[in-house]
């Protein structure tokens, strides 16, 4: 995927260079990546998420039990190339949503100064942000005095980046998670950087067994239903169909779903939204984020779109949406973003 400045990686969408950071495509700056309460829209007002795990919302992030104590310092890897070494981890500023997660649920928040405006839930609400129109400001950064700083690799502009490193703070990029496959290493990475990577041993752990305990409780089906996942933004008129590299596929099948961009034959992130695309994906259901969703005016400004009330998944108005925030996270999280879209699937047959 060209990141989640097109669609930035699908870590922490951004408008016009999100990660589906850059990764939907120069045209669409950014996949606003993503975080609040999700649910399936239907067209009638939907039920609260089920929590996951024993976390109290959606909104909230589930911390390890006890405070960790970082080991330190430690020299680690940054996925551009460089070792880094990080001496403290006193002041942590995490570039995204997604590392915040991290950050959070290893029982580091307390050490977090400040935050991207993708990160939104309720723990990290009161700190400062630090991007502007998603962008990170270097001397927003610099002025809280870091001790350590995250970035994914669609972190930027490269000049920001650059002159956090050359004001001497240890900033380390993380490869981004496209899969549910890269979860664990993502977590693997985070926890070694900042000094503590037993706890990291044991949020991969839950990680692993939340997604599992999901997955065995998701009904099996004669023939999975074809998910369509649409990156909307109303506003700036873009409205895109998502294809195998897209970010979105992983969670797709593992919610007892086909991609149906993937089964159309599309090929990289996302195309252009026409009635061709739809009648050619087909799709039983459509996965979106909320905001996106709220950007066209809701289900019904979705089925004004052409050729979406003409699908299957528009006949039926099988919506499904989730936060912006969490969807393309792929961490700690996912178990609830995976019960959610299930639930989206398979509200016939859920069990």
């Amino acid at each position: 995927m060209s990141s989640p400045r097109g669609p930035r990686s699908p870590h922490r969408p951004r408008a016009p260079r999100t990660r589906l950071r850059a990764r939907a495509g120069a045209a669409l700056g950014g996949l606003l990546l993503l975080l609040g309460a999700s649910a399936c829209a239907t067209g009638e007002p939907a039920a609260a998420p089920t929590a996951v795990g024993g976390a109290a919302s959606p909104d909230r992030i589930e911390a390890l039990p006890g405070t960790p104590t970082p080991r330190l310092p430690v020299t680690v890897p940054s996925a551009d190339g460089r070792q880094v070494t990080v001496d403290s981890v006193e002041r942590i500023i995490p570039l995204s949503g997604s590392l915040a997660e991290l950050v959070f649920s290893l029982g580091l928040g307390p050490h977090a100064v400040a935050r991207d405006v993708s990160t939104t839930f309720e723990q990290a609400a009161q700190l400062p942000v630090i991007t502007q129109a998603h962008e990170v400001s270097a001397e927003g950064v610099l002025s809280l005095r870091p001790t350590v700083v995250l970035a994914d690799r669609s972190t930027g502009p490269a000049e920001a980046v650059q002159q956090i490193r050359a004001a001497g703070v240890p900033l380390i990029v993380v490869d981004d998670a496209k899969q549910l496959a890269d979860i664990g290493a993502r977590i693997d990475r985070v926890a070694a950087a900042l000094g503590v990577p037993e706890a990291g041993v044991e949020l991969k752990s839950r990680t692993e067994q939340q997604i599992s305990e999901v997955r065995s409780g998701i009904p099996a089906a004669a023939q999975r239903p074809r998910v369509a996942f649409l990156y909307l933004r109303g506003s700036a008129s873009v409205f895109l169909l998502g294809g195998p590299d897209s970010g979105a596929p992983s969670l797709i099948e593992a919610a007892g779903g086909e991609d149906a961009g993937t089964a159309a034959g599309l090929t990289g992130d996302f195309t252009p939204l026409t009635s061709e695309a739809l009648v050619k994906a087909a799709p039983d259901a459509i996965l979106v984020m909320s905001k996106g969703l709220d950007s066209v005016g809701g289900v019904d400004g979705l089925l004004d779109l052409a050729g979406v009330a003409q699908t299957p998944a528009g006949l039926d108005r099988r919506i499904v949406s989730v936060d912006d925030g969490r969807l393309l996270s792929y961490g700690p999280r996912t178990p609830q973003v995976l019960r959610e879209i299930a639930a989206g699937l398979h509200r016939d047959g859920a069990r």
